[in-house]
């Protein structure tokens, strides 16, 4: 089979007879037991993924096709679907099939996408590596010694290594874009509210947003259109209109804001400083305007995540309490020791690090001290980000201070290797939408990807100016 990055391609040669959606997921099916050593894919739907590509190609000879017909998708171990196993990769959450499905991943059912599995993460989306899961560490498929990001890594690596033609994850602080520049693929976040949540598994509530892995701009755009809008189950999802996004067009010369602080922090790797100033070069080369501002929030801003984020997981994950559902534990003495031996049996080591913090964070005597200060912070950051949207259409930088690093690293020193969301955790705590864009290699051949970030609700000109990027970079 030909090696698709657009599904536009995949359409037309659909269209015009020269492939079946039978062929297309049989070759999906063959690459994933090939690479089966990546640890991708947690479940692979192989036979109801062949019946129902049988299904879409008598749609496609009827023309009653959707409009993604033939789109071959995997899914995040923590977005359900009516009757599949949801895990979220936690022994927490072993065996337990979901009732319902996702309202994001419904509206592309419904435009008849076929999903070929779900994708392991770090449990519960908590980490930044995919090594924090029940199933065992996900491998870069650029280098199986390094990480693939997380913690939608199985998500990334699945897009990466051409298991699926996109995949859909979640994103925090940066679990979309970190695993996307990680291995090279296109991963959008888009603004808060813009995606509905109900089905995607809570870690923190008012940072989580569904996002996808793609192989261009092209259909990070088409998914973000179909899955985007309001939803009567989620409330938090915003009435504004949903862009019109079938003409990627950015017509015009723009303004972008780079922030000195983040090319002068020591965290930033020379080789990976050195390729995003090539980049920048290129863009101001290309007539768009390049200004430097300075953001004095850039070192509080990881810390302010960390706070916020495991206290509202501490409060989401206090229902897995082995009495309702989840994990169970064996021949307790009392309801007390259910309690904690169920929790300390069934989370892993980061979960209950980051339940631990959250709940120290929000304890009588320190919440004030750290939860209430923190909120306080985020707002003075997401006022600060809005204002710089009336200087800048776009804001530009690396979107990992290095490249993907050693697996094993984060479990020696997890507080350096939470300085990997460092530069991505911005569009989280303000809600806006971002893109990570692969533009470069290393040295030693892995992934450097570029973060575009635009003003709340603005998806359409950022995708569209993310779309003119490819030929900058060409």
């Amino acid at each position: 089979m030909k090696n698709y990055t657009r599904f536009s391609q995949v359409q037309n040669d659909l269209k015009s007879g020269n492939i079946t959606c039978t062929e297309i997921v049989a070759y999906y099916l063959k690459q994933i037991e090939a690479n089966k050593h990546l640890n991708a894919f947690i479940n692979v739907y192989a036979d109801e993924a062949a019946q129902l590509a049988k299904h879409v190609d008598e749609k496609i000879a009827n023309n009653t096709a959707g409009k993604l017909a033939g789109l071959v998708i995997g899914v995040k171990d923590a977005i359900c679907q009516k009757g599949k196993g949801i895990q979220a990769s936690s022994k927490m959450l072993e065996g337990y099939i979901s009732p319902f499905t996702a309202t994001a991943l419904q509206r592309l059912l419904d435009e008849d996408a076929i999903v070929i599995g779900n994708l392991s993460c770090d449990e519960f989306a908590m980490g930044s590596t995919n090594e924090f899961s029940t199933y065992g560490p996900v491998l870069n498929a650029a280098d199986n010694t390094k990480v693939p990001g997380g913690s939608s890594g199985g998500s990334a690596v699945a897009v990466q290594a051409g298991l699926c033609h996109a995949s859909l994850g979640s994103d925090t602080g940066g679990s979309v874009r970190q695993p996307a520049a990680f291995t090279g693929t296109y991963g959008f976040k888009p603004s808060y509210g813009r995606i509905s949540r109900y089905g995607l598994i809570a870690y923190a509530s008012s940072f989580d947003q569904i996002g996808t892995f793609t192989n261009s701009v092209e259909d990070a755009s088409l998914l973000f259109e179909v899955m985007g809008g309001i939803d009567s189950m989620d409330a938090t999802t915003s009435s504004k209109p949903m862009p019109v996004l079938s003409n990627l067009e950015y017509g015009k010369k723009a303004t972008i804001g780079i922030c000195k602080d983040v090319m002068e922090h020591e965290a930033l790797s020379p080789e990976v400083k050195k390729a995003a100033e090539a980049f920048i070069e290129r863009l101001r080369n290309d007539g768009h305007t390049i200004e430097e501002f300075s953001f004095s929030l850039l070192d509080q801003m990881v810390p302010t995540y960390y706070v916020i984020t495991t206290a509202e997981a501490s409060s989401n994950l206090a229902r897995y309490d082995g009495v309702r559902y989840g994990y169970r534990a064996e021949k307790p003495e009392n309801l007390e020791d259910l309690y904690k031996t169920s929790r300390s049996e069934g989370f892993g080591t980061e979960v209950k690090r980051r339940i631990m913090l959250g709940t120290f964070v929000l304890s009588s005597g320190y919440y004030d001290a750290y939860f209430t200060r923190a909120q306080k912070v985020r707002r003075l950051i997401t006022d600060q980000t809005n204002d710089l949207f009336k200087q800048f259409d776009f804001i530009v930088s690396p979107t990992t201070p290095t490249v993907a690093f050693d697996i094993g690293r984060e479990k020696t020193d997890p507080t350096e290797a939470y300085l990997a969301d460092l530069f991505t955790v911005q569009a989280n705590l303000a809600g806006i939408p971002g893109i990570s864009i692969p533009f470069a290699n290393s040295s030693n051949n892995l992934p450097i990807g570029m973060q575009v970030m635009a003003a709340k609700y603005n998806e359409a000109e950022l995708l569209s100016f993310a779309s003119t990027l490819l030929a900058v970079e060409a």
